[in-house]
Parts: structure tokens; sequence; C-alpha cells
């Protein structure tokens, strides 16, 4: 599409978001209005979001500062981002914040941490909205706004949702993964939802510094093969970087010029078709939305208030039944996590059987490969095979172990919202025509909805006491040429690693089924709900209204079908959005 004709949709399509936010605040729908016009802005400006999504801890503050070369937003060891920060193009370097109720508020940069971090604002504890940075950085001169999400995974479940709520604005997106584990359930479950709406995604294997060739051998071809079956479409390149290595100002050795180079080729080749098909997609929704406002808005104004009470009790007294039904199948899905956990058993046991005796062989080539005559020196090096020979035997399996495990538990799922699906059908079927506008129905094909939180644990405290009494007999075993002993020692640290991280692997497989089971009911309890709240709303303004006499409910009316009618025009001619152009940036 010509560049004129493009630029001529966008600010047709800025124009329309403009008036539909004006409708919004018409029908009283702050939220909708809000959005609208946010949106209509960034059209306007010829900004687009690339959103760093990912697992909790893989780096994409510090992969975000090193792309503006600059330390401006928090990193640390504790969950740094508790909202979604954008990062802009300004002249000046500064920083802004917004409450759920309120204006922009400039910050200074150095305080975002007390805005944006876990420790100062414990899961959005103070009700930030907003938070935009704004660099002067090259990268971002020509519309591309970076936001750095809250990390999947964490203990604070409230980011995740966080991150979860932000992508219908998502235009492409950054998805950083890692090699321990290299892709998780929760994540590939984002990245899918993303990739229903955007075609661009530039995947990045950071921490590339902390993990062996070995270790990334594995990780980028079973990333690539998991997104792509996934997906059902090919991914592109996955990049090697360490974007701490690159914020140190250290050279790099992997693909960081290359991703950079990427990023460019977004902006120049599809930064209109993003913005574009932004528009269209919010157009799109925000339209629905206010459309059932509109709905709502006008049967309550058509019908007794009476009439309106009974049905909302109404309304609550079956979804309540409908809470009641989903405790009673409840019990069924605990039954299901113990076959379950008895599947988990026994594969674990049927994987050590399957690779003991050639597992221990490679760690004893291992271990008695090593000449050092040194006491606590040899004790170093044998433990240290030991560890990585474990390792090696450990962390292939679990990646095939969580993929097997994640189908096991989509099978489980998928009856359990089925059962949930069952009850908005029904709801929907209902004499409450609220019911049947219920919000889209459950995703049952949606596996793990957490990440794993399983490393491999080392135990360097077993591998390397601090002992002195340990260090002079491993001095004394050195001088008398018993190194066996400590060789043995080695061997049996060997066979711990296997034993205890194995069964962490089916502990950690356990705890995603019991949190995603839990997310899976708040899904549906959220979608029950929800009907009650718009329904509630069209009635307080319907009482308003008819407390200010005949004249005011009918012009409250007349004013209602105006505004749908102009709603439905908005939108109409909105074609399909076109996920942009074919040369991925990865």
């Amino acid at each position: 599409m010509p560049l004129r004709k493009e630029g001529t949709e966008i600010v047709d399509m800025a124009g329309r978001l403009t008036r539909l936010a004006e409708l919004a605040v018409e029908l009283s729908s702050d939220r909708v209005a809000e959005e609208a016009f946010n949106l209509a802005q960034r059209l306007a400006e010829g900004r687009f979001y690339v959103a760093c999504i990912g697992q909790f801890k893989r780096g994409k503050s510090t992969l975000l500062n090193a792309l503006v070369e600059d330390q401006i937003l928090p990193t640390g060891v504790v969950p740094i981002t508790t909202v979604p920060t954008v990062l802009r193009f300004g002249e000046t370097r500064r920083a802004r914040v917004r409450f759920a109720k309120g204006a922009w508020t400039e910050v200074a940069p150095e305080e975002l941490t007390q805005y944006v971090s876990e420790e100062h604002n414990p899961e959005n504890a103070k009700g930030v909205a907003g938070v935009e940075v704004f660099v002067p950085s090259p990268l971002l001169v020509d519309g591309m706004c970076l936001v750095d999400t809250p990390g999947l995974g964490s203990v604070f479940t409230g980011n995740t949702a966080a991150t979860q709520a932000f992508v219908p604005h998502v235009d492409a997106a950054i998805v950083v993964v890692g090699a321990d584990p290299p892709i998780a359930g929760e994540e590939l479950a984002l990245v899918e939802e993303v990739a229903k709406q955007v075609r661009q995604l530039v995947v990045v294997l950071n921490k590339a510094d902390r993990t062996s060739e070995a270790e990334r051998r594995v990780a980028v071809p079973f990333t690539r093969n998991v997104l792509e079956k996934r997906l059902g479409r090919p991914v592109g390149p996955i990049y090697e970087i360490s974007a701490y290595a690159r914020s140190q100002k250290r050279e790099s050795e992997w693909d960081w010029n290359a991703l950079v180079a990427g990023l460019h080729a977004l902006v120049e080749e599809s930064a209109r078709t993003l913005v574009r098909s932004a528009g269209e997609r919010g157009l799109r929704r925000l339209s629905e939305e206010l459309l059932a406002v509109a709905l709502e808005e006008r049967d309550a104004l058509t019908r007794p208030i009476e009439e309106s009470e009974r049905r909302i009790s109404s309304m609550r007294e079956t979804i309540a039944e409908a809470e009641r039904s989903l405790r009673e199948f409840g019990a069924l899905f605990t039954a299901e996590q113990h076959h379950l956990s008895d599947l988990f058993l026994t594969r674990r046991k049927e994987f050590l059987e399957r690779i003991h005796a050639t597992a221990r062989m490679e760690a004893l080539r291992a271990v008695e490969g090593i000449r050092t005559r040194y006491g606590p020196k040899l004790r170093r090096e044998v433990m240290g095979a030991a560890q990585r020979t474990a390792a090696a035997c450990v962390l292939p399996w679990l990646a095939k172990e969580q993929t097997s495990a994640e189908e096991e538990y989509r099978i489980v799922a998928g009856r359990f919202v089925s059962i949930g699906n069952d009850f908005l059908r029904k709801l929907g079927e209902s004499e409450i025509p609220e019911l049947s506008r219920l919000p889209n129905a459950l995703d049952s094909e949606k596996g793990f909805r957490v990440a794993s939180h399983f490393h491999f644990e080392e135990l360097i405290q077993v591998a390397q006491p601090a002992s002195p009494l340990r260090y002079l007999a491993d001095v004394f075993l050195g001088l008398v040429g018993a190194r066996a002993v400590i060789r043995k020692d080695a061997m049996d640290f060997f066979e711990y690693l296997l034993e205890m991280n194995s069964t962490r692997v089916q502990s950690d497989l356990m705890s995603r089924v019991q949190e995603s089971r839990g997310q899976l009911e708040t899904e549906i309890r959220k979608l029950l709900h929800e009907v009650t709240r718009v329904a509630a709303a069209a009635l307080d303004h319907a009482r308003t209204a008819r407390s200010e006499g005949a004249a005011a409910v009918a012009a409250k009316l007349a004013t209602v079908a105006e505004a749908q009618t102009e709603i439905w025009q908005l939108s109409a001619t909105v074609g399909r959005t076109k996920q942009g152009n074919t040369s991925d940036c990865g």
C-alpha cells in the first residue's frame, strides 16, 4: 500500500477513535473513553508498541536499557517491574507516572523504583495506571515504543495479570527466553496469545554469557521447535545475546548487532502498517465493548426499575449456583490431579531406570579423568564434573517432560474448561438477556497458566564445604595418594543430584498443575461476574434518569439510540487487521 494512502487511513482511524471516545463519555464508560483517546493520540503521533515479554528474571529490563543505551529502567534480583513501563523517544531524559484516577505526574527517572518495583510498590498497591519513560534514543526516534512488562511466573500473581491485560495494546513483541528452562508453559501461552493479533515476533535468548555452548545448542532448537509447533509458522532467527554484557560496554561475541539491525528493519519496513493495524484492532474491540454498554443502558431505561432489580438478583443467584457447581466439579479436577501426580512419578522412575547405568558410567569417566593430585582442588573439580554430568542428564529430560506434561494437563484442563463453557452457554440461553451477552468463552487449548520455577540445584555448599577439617582431610588424602575416597564422594554426590533434581522436576510440574488450576477457576468466575457489573451500572444510570422525570428518560433513550447507530457506523468499514509485511524481523 502506498505510504500516502496508509497515512491517510491512520489519520482517519485516529479521528474515528476520538469520536468513539466522545461517545463513551456520553455513555459514562470512562474506561473505554480513556483507551480510545489514548489510542487516537498514539496513532496521530505514529507510535507503536513493541512489548518485551517473558518469564520472571529473564533480564527484560536490562535488555531494554541496553537497547536505548541508558540505565534508566530499574533492575535487580527481586521482581522489579510491577506495571508495564513504556519507553518513548524524548529530546531529554525524563519520566512520568499516572495513577488510576489522575493526570500524568512528572517524576525523576531515579525515582522510578518507587512506582515500578515490587519492593516499593508491592502488587501495584499504589494503583499506578501508567509509566512512561522518555529517552533520546535513535532506536525510538521514528515511533517505536519499547514496553517493559512484569515477568511471568514470579510469586506475585498480580504482575502476571498486568502483563496479560496489556496484550490487546501490543503491536509487536520481543520474546526473551533462556536456557533453563528454554521456554516455559506460561510464556508459550502468552506468546501464542500475542501472535494471534501480531506477526512480528523477535525471539531473544538472553544471558548467553551465563550458559554453556552445550546448553545453548539444546535451548535454541528446542525453543524454535516449540514456538513453531504452537504458532504454526516460522519464527525467524533466535538472537543469542548478553544484555548485561552489552550494558557494561563489553564487546559481544554473540548476536547483539544483528538484533539491533533487526529492530531498525522493523521500524523501516512495518511501522505504518503496525500503527494502522493497532488502530483497526482497537476500534473494533472498543466498539464492541461500547455497543454492549449501550444495549445495557437501553434495556435498563425501558423496563421498570423493580424488574431490573429482580433480574440482577436472579442473575446473581444463577451465577452463585454455577459457582457451586464449579466447586463440585473441582473435586473431579482434584482426582485428575492425583492421576497426573501418579503419572509423573511413574515417568520419573522409568527415566531413572533407563538412564542410570549409562549416566553413572559417564560420571565415572568424567571423575576418573581428572588427574589433579592436590586434594582440595581435586574435590572441587570432581564435584564439578558430577554436577555437569547430572545436569546433562536431567535438563534434556526436563525439556521433554515439560512438553509431555503440558499436553497431559491440557487434556485435563480441557474437560474442566468444557464444563465452564457449558455454564456460560446455559446462562446465555437462559431468560436473562444480559447473560446472553457474556464475554468471550474460555480457551480450551490453553495449557499451563504459570511458568516453571525449576532450576538445576547444584548444591555448591555440599560440593565445596567450608569446613577447615574437611579441607585438611582432603590435603592429607592427596598427600597419601588416597584420592579414591574423594572420587567416591563425587560419585555419591552425582547419585544424589540425579535423584534430588529429578524429584524436583516432578514437584515443579505438580505445582504448575495446581497453580494453573487456580488461575483457570479465577478466569471462569471473572467471566461469570463481568455481566452483573455492566448491568448494575446501567441500572444506576436508569435510576438517575427516572428520578429526573419522563423527559430525561426519553432524552437518554434518544442519546443511546443515536450512539448505537454511530458506533456501528464508526466500526462498520474497518477491515480485518493485516498482520503486516511478510519480511519478519524474527
